[in-house]
């Protein structure tokens, strides 16, 4: 009991670890929250778009002299509005578009980034350097992060039944435009508070996972929001443990957690797993007679 005690107690000795404690949880409670409406919309892919377009905003905004958080969202809520206005007007479906937008940006970033003379890591970009988090990073993590998560909570009703069924939402008079825009920058907003943490690469698994995980127990989306969010704070929770005491990135570390979750939901979930899928085929293969 002693040595788990000392296991858990002993990285929080340490400022860094502290933070990046914090930091880690803060990030995967308001990314979970938001993979369930990614999931549920089928917007997973736009998490990844998002999130590798926001590079080029990065650099351009280290070279202009701004905050590089305000490059980092302009970038990643252009990238949304460029998706959205190619597939209106074009035959391409939305998952090429996506493709195409996210690859050509992220390319671009790649371009800038090596032509300009900076004291930025790409690692910690793509990766993320949640170890080195300050306090100050801390704290604008928790306003944008806190502020993204006030507003899906205020409004998830309405975004729910938008996901589900936009032609409805219309009818029942929900401002549907403003609901898939917001949806976007709320998505924006939420990828750079987690840059920090999970870096661009590794963002795109905690928009999904903690949704898919949640997804496979339960058909009520209230449970499935707190269920999305315990695994992935959870997650972060020992994947940051874990990651000092192996030596390890923590972003890579909670990722792996995450995916051990899902995994393990979906073998063992009670209704929906690969398991009970298995024990009642046979029974719903039987006749009547039988």
């Amino acid at each position: 009991m002693t040595t788990m005690l000392d296991w858990i107690t002993g990285p929080l000795a340490y400022p860094f670890m502290q933070r990046a404690l914090a930091v880690s949880v803060v990030v995967a409670a308001v990314c979970a929250v938001l993979s369930c409406y990614l999931v549920l919309k089928g917007w997973s892919l736009m998490g990844d778009a998002i999130s590798h377009a926001v590079l080029p905003g990065i650099v351009l905004a280290y070279v202009a002299g701004l905050p590089l958080v305000l490059g980092a969202f302009a970038a990643g809520l252009s990238c949304a509005l460029l998706t959205g206005y190619l597939k209106q007007n074009s035959r391409i479906k939305e998952d090429t578009v996506m493709g195409i937008v996210f690859s050509g940006l992220f390319g671009f970033g790649l371009v800038l980034f090596t032509k300009v003379d900076t004291d930025q890591h790409l690692d910690h970009i793509l990766f993320g350097n949640v170890l080195g988090t300050s306090t100050r990073d801390l704290i604008e993590t928790a306003i944008v992060a806190g502020g993204t998560l006030v507003v899906v909570l205020a409004r998830w009703r309405d975004l729910l039944v938008w996901c589900f069924d936009p032609g409805h939402a219309r009818t029942i008079g929900l401002p549907v435009r403003t609901l898939h825009y917001g949806l976007l920058v709320l998505l924006a907003l939420t990828i750079v508070a987690s840059l920090k943490a999970v870096g661009i690469i590794l963002v795109v698994a905690m928009l999904i996972g903690p949704g898919a995980t949640a997804y496979m127990l339960t058909d009520r989306f209230g449970r499935m929001l707190v269920i999305a969010a315990s695994t992935a704070v959870a997650s972060a929770i020992i994947g940051t443990l874990v990651s000092f005491h192996v030596d390890a990135a923590p972003g890579a570390a909670i990722v792996l957690v995450q995916a051990a979750q899902f995994v393990a939901a979906a073998l063992l979930a009670p209704r929906h797993g690969m398991l009970a899928r298995r024990r009642t085929a046979p029974a719903a293969s039987r006749s009547p007679a039988e």
